[in-house]
Parts: C-alpha cells; sequence; structure tokens
C-alpha cells in the first residue's frame, strides 16, 4: 500500500523563510524544511493499481502557471488543545482552480470525494498538548509574517514514509503547468 497525497511543494526561498518561523515552542515536533509543501489533496493509503489510476488522472490537468503568497500564521485545534501550526495562503480563483481539478481527477481515479472544507496551507508544527495560552505569544510575534510571492509552475504526486523520527516525502510524479 502507498500512503499518497498531491500538492505543491516550496520553493527554496521560501522553504528558508518557513523555517525562521520554526523555533519559539518547546515539545513541539517542527516540520522538516524539506517536507514543507502545500496540500491540494490527502488521499491516504491506497494499492498500485489505484495510484497508476490517480497518476494517469492527475497527469490529464491542464491548469495556467499562477503566483501565491504564504502569509499568516494559524493554526487547527482539536478540542481545546492545537493540532497544527500553519503559514496560509489566500485562496485566489487559480489556487481554487487547481484544487478543484485535482479533486475531480482524484474522484476519477476511484476515489471517495474529500469532506473537508480546503483551507490552503502549509504545515509548520505537529504540537501535542499545546494549549492556545502556550501558543499566543507566538503567533503575536509572527503576525506580520509574509513571505514574498512565488510562481508555481507544477503541482506533484508525494509518497508519505512514515518513520519514528518523522516523515519523509518522496516524489512519485510531477505534473508541469504551461
Amino acid at each position: 500500500m502507498l500512503r499518497l497525497f498531491v500538492g505543491i511543494p516550496v520553493p527554496d526561498d521560501i522553504r528558508a523563510a518557513l523555517e525562521g518561523l520554526c523555533h519559539g515552542l518547546h515539545g513541539v515536533r517542527w516540520v522538516k524544511p524539506e517536507n514543507f509543501h502545500l496540500t491540494l489533496r490527502f488521499v491516504g493509503e491506497v494499492d498500485e493499481m489505484v495510484a497508476e489510476d490517480l497518476d494517469a488522472t492527475l497527469s490529464g490537468i491542464h491548469a495556467p502557471r499562477f503566483e501565491m503568497a504564504l502569509s499568516e500564521i494559524g493554526f487547527f485545534e482539536n478540542g481545546r488543545a492545537v493540532r497544527a501550526i500553519w503559514a496560509g495562503a489566500e485562496k485566489t480563483p487559480p489556487l481554487i482552480h487547481l484544487h478543484d481539478k485535482v479533486e475531480s481527477a482524484t474522484v476519477r481515479a476511484g476515489l471517495p470525494p474529500e469532506a473537508r472544507k480546503f483551507r490552503p496551507h502549509v504545515t509548520l508544527a505537529r504540537p501535542r498538548g499545546l494549549s492556545h495560552e502556550r501558543l499566543a505569544p507566538y503567533l503575536e510575534t509572527r503576525a506580520g509574517f509574509r513571505a514574498p510571492p512565488f510562481e508555481v509552475d507544477r503541482f506533484v504526486l508525494f509518497r508519505s514514509h512514515l518513520k519514528r523520527e518523522g516523515a519523509h516525502y518522496e516524489i512519485l510524479a510531477d505534473y508541469g503547468l504551461p
């Protein structure tokens, strides 16, 4: 079985800017800079036949290149606990267009539709037991974060290898945008 997701890789200069945000909270597992990406669609565990079908439908996507900028630092929570800290991306029409095409391709490959609402972001950390009170000073000192815009000229199919020391992502296929 392959654990897959579709995403937009982050260029090196943006990766460096994001890496500068990854400190200042103790007991938090920071995402490795080489793993920074914006998820367009989490696929999950699939067999190789489904992965091949997904690759075929994704390779048929035609969408224009566009610019994207990361700004705003935020978090997702599960009840009262913070479960992820992220840098957000604006939901621009070209980003939504690409997301919708990826979602459609995923469903055409035989996977169920995504139930969660699309919230474009790059995950910076996955805390455990972090309260809002401990997170507040971190968010306050980074409230003005804004990375320069970058061109999105491709999206990729990633395979996620979960390991004790953290996830490792492997690019299985690369899809250029004209």
